[in-house]
């Protein structure tokens, strides 16, 4: 059985100009363990536009359906399903990496143990942002590097969506934070995210101004949201045993062995395999997380910062922006009201 909706469909890989809004088709088993959410909105992020530009991870460029983080409301529930009711408010990260539609639509048919119930308190729109990033942040400031009381923490792009993010469950986890930014503008983000010192690395080398700040010791974590010189360059500013949480890839060592003499751990973190490589027990590990955003969005713990909201018709001129403008928080599409 299907459920006909519109949504921003893939043409082929490509540009911007690829995304066109069509009818879609989703499969829809009303006996089965899925709920369909009515979207009131959904994140765009930067994996977006490379599944766009690349083709995505499972099947065909051609008819797919980008988006991975998502709230709404629930239409219906499979029979299958249990602890969710038509009505409830929803938000998941789930699709968007081929395979099943992603969240550049109307509707969405969700596993019910990617679902997360969305607090009164919290605007959908927030709960759409936040998914992606959130989890992201965790996994690697909680999960990877398990930073705490007193840590100092070095976090590259933190004026972006997850950089903000990041540092914000960082702090929250009692570490001292210090970001690399590269703007005035974007400082001034960072530090309202938590961030005890901002490096504007067009200006200033990067290790120089972290190791002034560590009084000469170092950090004892780093999140890597740049890769290449700028993965390694910071193996030179990180405590002996200490940790790199990279999203970019692992390009290797120093010429001088620095990761291997300092006992450092090299952590990847890529979000989106439970999803594309049918992970269930880590779906469900990472709704655990969503809900702990909630909580946290809800008790005013963390905050996501919407740099800008696009009607779902344009979400080609969405990334646009973000390829060009670059990160200075999150950008949303919008649904329209039935």
């Amino acid at each position: 059985m299907t459920f006909t909706t519109h949504a921003i469909v893939m043409r082929a890989a490509g540009g911007p100009d690829v995304l066109q809004y069509l009818p879609l088709d989703l499969a829809w088993d009303p006996e089965g363990a899925e709920v369909l959410v009515r979207l009131v909105a959904a994140g765009v992020n930067p994996a977006d536009t490379f599944f766009r530009s690349l083709g995505p991870y499972l099947g065909a460029a051609e008819g797919c359906v980008l988006g991975h983080d998502g709230a709404g409301i629930v239409q219906a529930v499979g029979r299958a399903a249990t602890g969710f009711a038509p009505g409830d408010r929803v938000c998941f990260c789930h699709g968007g990496v081929g395979g099943a539609a992603g969240t550049y639509a109307l509707h969405a048919v969700v596993p019910v143990e990617c679902l997360v119930r969305v607090p009164d308190r919290v605007a959908l729109e927030d709960a759409a942002a936040i998914a992606l990033v959130f989890i992201t942040g965790w996994e690697a400031m909680v999960e990877r590097a398990a930073v705490g009381q007193g840590d100092l923490v070095l976090i590259h792009a933190g004026a972006g969506g997850t950089g903000q993010m990041a540092t914000q469950i960082a702090r929250a986890m009692g570490a001292r934070v210090a970001t690399t930014v590269s703007s005035a503008q974007k400082a001034e983000l960072s530090l309202a995210a938590g961030a005890e010192l901002v490096i504007r690395y067009k200006d200033e080398d990067f290790c120089a101004a972290v190791m002034d700040w560590s009084g000469g010791d170092g950090v004892r974590a780093v999140l890597d949201n740049i890769g290449g010189d700028g993965f390694l360059n910071s193996l030179r500013v990180l405590q002996p045993y200490g940790h790199i949480v990279t999203l970019m890839g692992t390009p290797g060592d120093l010429p001088d062995g620095t990761a291997y003499n300092g006992n450092l751990t090299i952590h990847n973190v890529m979000m989106l395999t439970p999803m594309w490589k049918g992970l269930r027990s880590h779906l469900i590990r990472q709704a655990a997380i969503l809900q702990k955003a909630m909580d946290w969005l809800a008790e005013g713990e963390v905050f996501v910062r919407i740099q800008d909201r696009f009607p779902l018709v344009k979400a080609a001129e969405a990334h646009r922006l973000l390829e060009n403008a670059g990160g200075s928080g999150k950008i949303i599409l919008t649904m329209p009201a039935e």
